[in-house]
C-alpha cells in the first residue's frame, strides 16, 4: 500500500503523543514492505526528505506566526497537497484544526481517523472554543470512511453519539529496561524516597487535587512535578504552594530515558489525567516498572484495571501516600502484571501489526 500520514507536525518526533505514533507506524510499516508519506511542518528541525526509508513532504506552517491559527492553515497545506498525490489510503491522526478542511479530503482516497480523545472536554478550553471542538469532532466523523479509537471509552463514545462504528487500536509503548540511578542525584532524591507526576500543568490533569493531597499528607518526602510551569496555571500552583518545602515544581523534562529512570525509581508515579483515551504517558509508566496512583475514571481503569491504586479527590491522594510503599508484594505484583500488558497488548509491534491490518482492510472501501 501506498499510505499517507496527516495531522502531525511530523517525524522524527520533536513534539508529542501523534507525533510519535506517526514515527513508530510510519517505520513499522515502511519496515512491513509499504510505502508511507509523513506531512512535516516546514520548520521541523529534520529538513531531509527521506528518514529511514520514510517519504517526507514539509508544508508550510505559519504557527510560529499566528499561533494557533497557523495549524489550520498547515493543515490545509497538507491536504492540499495530499490531494496531488497517489494514495491508497490516508491516516489521519486527530481533527481538531483538520476536520474544518474535510471536504477538501480525495474523494477517491480512503480517509481512516484516529479520533483522539475528548478534546471538547478540556477545561482550559473556554465555552466558545469547546463548541467548536464538538463541532471540529462532528466533521471529523463526517468526512471519515472510517474511524480509529485507542481506546474502549472513546469507542462506545463514538457510536453512542454519532452512531458510529469504530476500529479500536490502542496506542503503543516499549518496555524500559536500562534505568539509571545516578540520574537521581541531579533532582536530589533517592531510590523509592520519592513521588512524582509527569503532566501538562493544565487543570484536567489533577495536579491542584493532587498537591492538595501532598500538602495534606505532609511527609517529609520530596514530591517531584515534572511538566512546563511558566504558564498561567502553574504560576498560580507555584505560588499556592510556595510554603511547602516537600513539592518541587522541576519543569519541562523531555528526554524519555531520564522520565523513564525517574518514574522507575519513585515510590508512587501519580496519574491524574481525566480526559482522552489510551494517554501515551500511562504507557511509558506502565513499562517503566512503577507503582501507578490513577485519577478513578474509565479511561485509566479500562487499561490499569486491578493492576493500580486509584484516588478520586485530595484525601485519597493523601491517603495512599501515608500508606503505600513500593516495596510491598501486592504493589510488586501491580508493577509485574502492567509490564506484562506493555509486552502483550501495547507493544508497538503489536500496534503496528493492528494498523497494518486496518489499513489493509479499509483500504478501497470508502464510506462517504
Amino acid at each position: 500500500m501506498k499510505i499517507a500520514i496527516i495531522g502531525t507536525r511530523g517525524i522524527p518526533n520533536h513534539y508529542g503523543g501523534f507525533e510519535q505514533c506517526a514515527e513508530y507506524l510510519a517505520l513499522g510499516l515502511v519496515k512491513r514492505g509499504h510505502e508511507v508519506l509523513v506531512y512535516n511542518s516546514h520548520n521541523h528541525p529534520y529538513q531531509k526528505s527521506e528518514w529511514n526509508g520514510v517519504d517526507l513532504r514539509h508544508c508550510y506552517d505559519p504557527e510560529h506566526k499566528l499561533g494557533t491559527a497557523g495549524q489550520f492553515i498547515y493543515d490545509l497545506n497538507c491536504i492540499l497537497d495530499v490531494r496531488k498525490r497517489k494514495c491508497d489510503v490516508i491516516l489521519q491522526l486527530g481533527y481538531t484544526s483538520g476536520s474544518v478542511w474535510g471536504w477538501l479530503l480525495p474523494k477517491k482516497v480512503v480517509v481512516t481517523t484516529n479520533m483522539d480523545g475528548l478534546e471538547w472536554k478540556r477545561t482550559k478550553y473556554s465555552g466558545k472554543v469547546r463548541k467548536f471542538l464538538q463541532w471540529a469532532e462532528k466533521l471529523g466523523v463526517k468526512y471519515s470512511d472510517h474511524l480509529i479509537s485507542d481506546s474502549i471509552g472513546i469507542q462506545d463514545y463514538l457510536k453512542q453519539k454519532y452512531n458510529a462504528d469504530s476500529t479500536f487500536i490502542a496506542y503503543g509503548a516499549t518496555l524500559f529496561e536500562q534505568p539509571v540511578e545516578s540520574i537521581l542525584k541531579s533532582y536530589q532524591v533517592s531510590s523509592y524516597q520519592y513521588d512524582m507526576l509527569i503532566a501538562r500543568l493544565e487543570p484536567e490533569n489533577s495536579i491542584e487535587l493532587i498537591l492538595d493531597g501532598v500538602a495534606t499528607a505532609n511527609l517529609n518526602r520530596p514530591f517531584l512535578v515534572i511538566g512546563k510551569h511558566e504558564t498561567t496555571y502553574g504560576n498560580y500552583l507555584k505560588e499556592k504552594y510556595a510554603g511547602n518545602g516537600q513539592i518541587r515544581f522541576v519543569g519541562g523534562v523531555y528526554n524519555i530515558d531520564i522520565l523513564n529512570s525517574l518514574r522507575h525509581y519513585s515510590n508512587i508515579y501519580f496519574h491524574g489525567h481525566t480526559v482522552g483515551g489510551t494517554n501515551p504517558s500511562l504507557l511509558e509508566a506502565m513499562a517503566s516498572n512503577t507503582l501507578i496512583c490513577a485519577n478513578d475514571n474509565p479511561f485509566n481503569k479500562y487499561i490499569l484495571g486491578t493492576d493500580a491504586i486509584y484516588f478520586s479527590d485530595a484525601d485519597g491522594v493523601a491517603e495512599q501516600l501515608l500508606q503505600v510503599r513500593y516495596e510491598e508484594d501486592k504493589y510488586q505484583a501491580m508493577i509485574q502484571a502492567n509490564k506484562d500488558k506493555i509486552t502483550n497488548i501495547y507493544d508497538w509491534e503489536l500496534i503496528v501489526d493492528q494498523y497494518e491490518k486496518h489499513l489493509s482492510e479499509v483500504k478501497g472501501v470508502l464510506n462517504r
